[in-house]
């Protein structure tokens, strides 16, 4: 009883910390002038991946066999992100997808991945590398503020939300940071009900990690991005989503390196699989964001369905079962071809509705 009790519980808190963290930043961004573009890149996202930094940085203080869970950690997450969170909350509403975005900070995203991918080649994400990764989130934390002061008249023009920001700034604050305790505290409860019940259910420790553990750091960003996606700042659901997964790469993966003694261990299958995917699936945001500048209902259930079947992949895989193989052959050889050509055509047709008409 009492590990359904800490489930509800932390569905609960969950539902209101995601509340409260939206509340507050949209409220916090109207107060300044900030598009909530900017503050779901840069409060909602980093606040949304403590628990990644958490449970990074006790792996690599920790050392041994739970350092090699570091870098899992960080790439897990960005997949779970981009593919589930970016997914659920398009298939409840069409996402919009801001300029800024498309041209500044989906680049980022993409270039992050890749630096990652490349650092993890030789087995290791050494402490320079992480030196280096860590000097780039705050470059990037240094664009976005300074865009944002640029733009910050515009903003408030075009992007004003319905909260009003007359109430004191403690107030808004404090709801900030009570709604990230709560998210924390939620996911942190939610977690360790979900791999109780599913113990006693007879799931294999392994099933356990890759479903309910990997996904449970995630559960504040569904939390923030879900609730953004409800309250209509749909701006700030995506803003948040591509502001963690750089957060994932230049903080979690780059302060993880720094502190971890001889860098972070890369695994076998993360440099031959699972660091690819994640760089694919960012590449992939790119087509998805241009078509019409907003990610439609369809594309959320192409990102969905692709987290279901990676996600079998990896149970496939981690319980040696001989439908794996059969399940990459499909993927590869019919789904992902079909996927390019689907949005190669949406691509183009995007491309023709937006051509001016000449004379």
């Amino acid at each position: 009883m009492m590990t359904y009790l800490m489930l509800l519980a932390g569905l609960v808190l969950l539902t209101l910390g995601g509340d409260w963290l939206v509340a507050g930043a949209a409220r916090l961004a109207s107060r300044f002038g900030i598009s909530t573009l900017v503050v779901g890149l840069t409060v909602v996202a980093f606040g949304t991946s403590a628990p990644e930094l958490m449970v990074t940085l006790n792996a690599a203080f920790t050392g041994g066999g739970a350092a090699d869970l570091a870098l899992g950690n960080v790439v897990g997450s960005n997949l779970f992100n981009i593919l589930l969170i970016l997914g659920v909350c398009a298939l409840l509403r069409p996402l919009l997808v801001a300029p800024g975005l498309l041209r500044r900070d989906l680049p980022w995203m993409v270039v992050a991945c890749g630096l990652l991918v490349w650092c993890m080649q030789d087995g290791n994400v050494s402490t320079l590398e992480g030196a280096v990764l860590s000097g780039l989130l705050l470059v990037y934390i240094s664009q976005t503020l300074w865009q944002a002061r640029r733009d910050s008249a515009a903003s408030t023009a075009t992007d004003r939300t319905d909260d009003s920001p007359s109430g004191p700034l403690a107030g808004e604050l404090l709801r900030i940071v009570g709604g990230l305790a709560l998210l924390v505290l939620g996911a942190h409860w939610l977690v360790a009900a979900a791999v109780a019940l599913a113990q006693q259910w007879g799931l294999s420790e392994t099933v356990i990690g890759l479903t309910i553990v990997a996904g449970g750091t995630s559960l504040p960003e569904v939390a923030a991005s879900v609730m953004a996606t409800l309250r209509n700042q749909r701006d700030m659901a995506v803003g948040n989503i591509v502001g963690s997964c750089l957060f994932n790469v230049f903080a979690v993966a780059g302060l993880g390196a720094l502190v971890a003694p001889g860098g972070l261990v890369a695994p076998a299958s993360l440099v031959a699989v699972d660091g690819w995917v994640m760089l694919a699936v960012a590449v992939v945001c790119l087509p998805v964001c241009f078509t019409g500048r907003r990610i439609d209902r369809w594309e959320g259930a192409l990102f969905f369905g692709y987290y279901l079947a990676y996600l079998a992949y990896l149970i496939l895989d981690a319980t040696g079962h001989p439908a794996r193989d059969a399940l990459a052959a499909v993927m590869l050889t019919y789904v992902v071809p079909a996927t390019l050509l689907l949005l190669a055509l949406s691509v183009l047709l995007s491309a023709r509705r937006t051509q001016p008409v000449m004379p």
